[in-house]
């Protein structure tokens, strides 16, 4: 197929680490020549911010998880599906001129290449746990829900680790944080799960440090020694490049981004999913940071007193990944996993 491909990218948007990581991707691809389309689901349209990468793309609902004070909620889940709305939005996609869906884990474009018998590829976190990865908290349902939410022809699995599996490193913004003095007294905070009122009662306490709380619906300011900042994800990065921890949930993209730059890291899964169970797990194995099961100030005072780790210095996985699709043979991925791997600069005890 060669250059100039027409390529619609689905982007599970309820996460920003989907976001984040597709972000790199579309911007590869786009800098190489395609034309790249998007799809954002699972997340309201207000609620996105910074999208000009992503341009052209339309939002639609998608299927989403709910979640409440820290834990995933089925029942509300449920309730909150809307089955026929994804049905129809994957069915009545004009996707005539398209030589390529990559998915995100998003489940409109996975159906709309099925659909029309569209080549696909699955980029993203999701796509590692078919293989044989750190797993707590899987069953049936967690598993059916991995393999066919968002399924594609081809999938190319991320994680921290080989693990002696055909998965690739995290892809992380180019961050260049040469010429960034670290505050050793900064830690930057995303819990985007958790009550607010939860987070300020848990860091308060620690005055010797500053907490720079990344939180929806709050505007500038400050609670003594916390910092409150609305979602901007050119202050988050600077943020992240500036402090000297990172205290988060455990999800898979800003703790990549974290152990790409060498910060220390402090993780809460988001009970009930199996995912961050996962992820949470693999931490601790893989001895990159700290796990927490609740909002503990006993883990935080342990957390603020360890060492910074030696940065892993992730490659370019979404510009190695970009020029691998644009060659169009996208039958093996062995010299993908290969050169990324040999790429990566840090060493992981497993």
């Amino acid at each position: 197929l060669g250059l100039n491909m027409n390529i619609l990218y689905g982007v599970q948007a309820t996460g920003n680490g989907h976001i984040s990581r597709s972000r790199e991707v579309v911007r590869n691809l786009k800098n190489a020549g395609h034309n790249v389309a998007t799809i954002l689901s699972g997340r309201e349209p207000s609620l996105l911010w910074d999208m000009g990468d992503f341009e052209p793309y339309i939002s639609q609902r998608g299927i989403t998880f709910a979640t409440g004070r820290g834990r995933l909620q089925y029942f509300k889940t449920a309730f909150e599906l809307h089955p026929f709305e994804y049905l129809r939005d994957s069915r009545s996609f004009d996707a005539s001129g398209y030589d390529l869906v990559i998915t995100d884990f998003e489940p409109i474009s996975a159906r709309i290449a099925k659909l029309n018998r569209i080549p696909s590829i699955g980029i993203g976190h999701q796509y590692a746990f078919p293989y044989d990865i750190p797993m707590s908290d899987a069953n049936i349902l967690s598993m059916f829900i991995i393999k066919h939410f968002a399924p594609a022809d081809i999938s190319i699995g991320l994680h921290w680790h080989h693990f002696n599996q055909p998965i690739l490193p995290p892809i992380v913004p180019r961050i260049n944080d040469g010429e960034v003095e670290i505050d050793n007294k900064k830690i930057l905070v995303y819990l985007p799960f958790e009550e607010l009122v939860d987070i300020e009662s848990l860091l308060i306490p620690f005055a010797s440090h500053d907490f720079y709380i990344y939180h929806k619906d709050v505007s500038s300011h400050e609670i003594r020694n916390l910092h409150l900042r609305p979602y901007s994800r050119k202050n988050f990065l600077r943020d992240l490049m500036e402090c000297n921890g990172v205290i988060t949930n455990a999800g898979f993209e800003l703790a990549s981004e974290s152990l790409h730059l060498g910060k220390r890291l402090l993780v809460k899964p988001l009970a009930g999913q199996m995912e961050q169970s996962s992820n949470a797990l693999a931490i601790s194995m893989l001895k990159l940071g700290m796990t927490m099961q609740k909002l503990d100030p006993n883990t935080v005072s342990r957390f603020l007193k360890i060492d910074a780790p030696e940065p892993m210095g992730y490659p370019d996985v979404a510009g190695i990944i970009a020029e691998w699709i644009g060659r169009g043979n996208w039958g093996k991925t062995d010299d993908l996993v290969q050169k990324t791997w040999a790429m990566t600069k840090g060493t992981i005890i497993k």
